[in-house]
């Protein structure tokens, strides 16, 4: 198979144009660990459902509109975002996570 590579302005991992066309500015763009779970990246603990900031600091980009995740190191270190791997955004608990995502970016105003 075929890497798929998104679209990405220099080594900026805020530009993704992902292959389904979603940015941050549209759907939004989730960081995420090495699983594709989005992390929290405020208070410990983290909430049910969601992963703690990576101990090693190697973060993923995660589309919650098709599940396609690309790791941020290679962006950066490259300039092309080639796709890591993909996760289900339809059910489970990467949906769920997604889910609280939304809903503590939205409390807080973000």
């Amino acid at each position: 198979m075929d890497t798929e590579y998104a679209e990405v302005s220099g080594h900026d991992v805020t530009t993704i144009t992902c292959i389904c066309g979603n940015t941050v500015g549209r759907d939004g763009l989730i960081p995420a660990n090495s699983q594709g779970i989005p992390i929290h990246g405020g208070e410990l603990p983290a909430p049910k459902g969601l992963a703690a900031w990576p101990e090693d600091g190697e973060l993923f980009t995660l589309c919650p509109s098709c599940g396609r995740v690309y790791r941020d190191s290679v962006i950066e270190e490259t300039g092309t975002a080639p796709v890591a791997f993909r996760v289900d955004v339809a059910g489970g608990p990467i949906a769920e996570a997604i889910r609280i995502h939304w809903d503590l970016s939205n409390q807080s105003g973000t």
